[in-house]
């Protein structure tokens, strides 16, 4: 192996004292803003990205003309989530919690990781695709689309079932893969236990 000449030292260190002078001056800002604000600035910027996107929104309807359509499916669906879907999706998640479903663990010393949320974010986004996009998805307002745009509805529902499939399979092989590594990690652990209790011994 080759020696690290100084110069590379010196490099670094320099990189290293210019990092170190960027991260305290942004550290500071965000000591003296948190106790005002109440929480991170990176949540006030995330906010004021969100306020930025509905605005932009907004003025395309407004732009288009169509408030009354728009204002209805809000309110209809501000209805809907929160007297009707949000109670049956909060009982499905725990009933899904509560029940094992006769999950095998791949040994006795491998901990599960949390699988809950690999569930929980293909199926929030197929939901939310759903509650956006439904009169689409269950060709409610075929004539409306066609004289609108001149295209019929035949793909959305089979590219909703598509996209939520992707979701789903994506997250299981996340999940999988969390699985393994936490399998190999657990394994690769052991001899160092083992050793560790020899040299006790």
């Amino acid at each position: 192996m080759s020696a690290k000449s100084p110069s590379q030292g010196v490099r670094r260190r320099i990189t290293a004292h210019h990092r170190d002078g960027l991260r305290r001056p942004l550290g500071a800002v965000r000591r003296r803003i948190a106790p005002h604000y109440g929480a991170d600035p990176l949540h006030l910027l995330a906010l004021l990205a969100c306020f930025a996107l509905a605005g932009y929104a907004a003025s395309r309807v407004a732009a288009a003309g169509i408030w009354v359509g728009f204002l209805i499916w809000f309110v209809g669906a501000a209805i809907v989530h929160d007297l009707v879907l949000f109670p049956l999706y909060a009982l499905a998640d725990v009933a899904v919690q509560r029940r094992r479903w006769g999950r095998r663990r791949p040994g006795p010393r491998v901990r599960w990781r949390p699988w809950i949320n690999y569930v929980r974010v293909p199926a929030g986004l197929s939901g939310l695709l759903l509650l956006v996009w439904f009169p689409l998805i269950l060709r409610q307002s075929g004539e409306t689309y066609r004289k609108a745009v001149g295209l019929g509805l035949s793909p959305y529902l089979g590219r909703w079932l598509l996209v939520t499939g992707v979701l789903f399979a994506g997250s299981a092989i996340i999940y999988a893969l969390r699985l393994r590594s936490a399998a190999s990690a657990e394994r690769g652990q052991r001899p160092k236990q083992r050793t560790e209790r020899l040299r006790r011994r």
